[in-house]
């Protein structure tokens, strides 16, 4: 099993997609850490030597903040935002959607589930 950055990647995976399992990884970076390290992008996780691990996982140490650090940066990003009171900020801080789309309709993944309201009662004469 390989394990870099604190991630156990998958064996029967092909190298290029194993990578995207790192959390600050995409498929972009993944391919051009692959050629760096003189890696096939189409050899399975199983297939690789322990040298091709430790180059990888140096690279990554090295080049990328990867896993909880970069978690960690992106915390601390929303958080300035809230607190310097910003609009981002204020979206955030309300659960709203953050890059302005709609609310009226959809948005439910930011905003939660549905709550229903009550009307008020029409007065009759």
């Amino acid at each position: 099993m390989a394990r870099i950055a604190g991630v156990d990647l998958p064996r029967n995976k092909r190298g290029i997609i194993a990578l995207t399992y790192i959390y600050g990884i995409g498929p972009t970076r993944a391919s051009n850490l692959l050629d760096d390290c003189d890696v096939d992008h189409n050899t399975k996780v199983s297939d690789w030597s322990d040298e091709n691990i430790r180059s990888i996982s140096a690279k990554i140490q090295d080049d990328f903040k990867v896993e909880g650090e970069l978690r960690g940066e992106v915390q601390m990003n929303i958080k300035r935002l809230m607190d310097i009171a910003s609009y981002r900020g204020l979206r955030h801080r309300k659960g709203l959607p953050v890059r302005g789309q709609r609310t009226k309709t959809n948005a439910r993944t930011r905003k939660g589930r549905k709550k229903t309201v009550a009307n008020k009662k029409k007065v009759t004469k």
